[in-house]
């Protein structure tokens, strides 16, 4: 199970620039992780100024 950003994000991009398999982009209302990509990592969680990403 892949992490998923919730609806505190700031849409800052951080997330995205930490990613190392590129499995963060741009979404509608806020950024998105690919489920598919995702490999669990936590780095996107780590970089998140307001601790909008949950772990699986």
């Amino acid at each position: 199970m892949a992490y998923k950003i919730g609806s505190d994000c700031i849409s800052c991009g951080s997330c995205a620039a930490t990613c190392p398999v590129e499995a963060i982009s741009e979404g509608a209302e806020h950024y998105e992780i690919d489920p598919e990509k995702c490999v669990e990592c936590g780095a996107c969680a780590a970089g998140c100024p307001v601790s909008a990403i949950e772990a699986p």
